[in-house]
């Protein structure tokens, strides 16, 4: 009997995880979450958590 495989994971870009990243914070900006003023430190935690996500 065959045993299901799993399919092979492709590496995510650098590229493919800022966009992720930017696309959170602009949501967060629009529903009111987010202020543009602490921009940078958000960011740099959401881009953190998108990463470690998708590493592990």
């Amino acid at each position: 009997m065959n045993q299901p495989t799993e399919p092979a994971l492709k590496p995510v870009s650098e590229d493919a995880i800022l966009k992720v990243s930017k696309e959170i914070v602009v949501k967060f900006i629009e529903v009111g979450r987010l202020a543009p003023g602490n921009f940078d430190e958000m960011f740099r935690a959401i881009y953190q958590s998108v990463r470690d996500a998708v590493r592990s």
